[in-house]
């Protein structure tokens, strides 16, 4: 596998919330594991899956509890990603976005773009309503299920 491949492969795997890789192909096997900041050999991770799993579960479910208060206040309908990639507003850098604060949209309507594997999914609107919040940056890496806008 080509080095400058692997190395965009790694700071993809960095920057995400993607915590495991593995790719296969013709020259060979990779797997990237990010671990939670502790450098722990492949030998010893595949020895003691069930030691490590409880620190790094515990971790997350800590931080997760805020963010599970958050969604409560939130009022309205949530639109989420149906896909993992990344958010964009409008169809190109210099045009209008799709929707503002405030926009009335009807069922069907487009809300924005996700990006995956350099494919342009547009998604649409699967209420009609006011769109009240946009939680999503212009450029952010969105993952499955996360909540995108919000629409009364």
């Amino acid at each position: 596998m080509d080095l400058r491949k692997l190395k965009t492969l790694i700071d993809l795997v960095s920057e995400s919330n993607v915590s495991e890789l593995e790719i296969t192909e013709a020259e060979g096997k990779v797997r990237i594991v990010k671990s939670s900041g502790v450098a722990v050999a492949a030998p010893v991770m595949m020895a003691a899956p069930v030691a490590a799993a409880p620190a790094v579960v515990a971790a997350p479910a800590a931080e997760a509890a805020p963010a599970a208060e958050t969604p409560a206040v939130i009022a309205g309908h949530t639109v989420k990603s149906p896909m993992v990639g990344t958010f964009y507003r409008s169809s190109s850098p210099g045009a209008a976005p799709f929707v503002q604060i405030g926009s009335v949209v009807k069922e069907g309507d487009t809300l924005c773009i996700v990006e995956a594997m350099k494919i342009l999914n547009e998604i649409e609107s699967d209420k009609s309503g006011t769109v009240t919040q946009i939680l999503c940056e212009n450029g952010q890496a969105v993952e499955y299920g996360q909540p995108l806008f919000i629409i009364e």
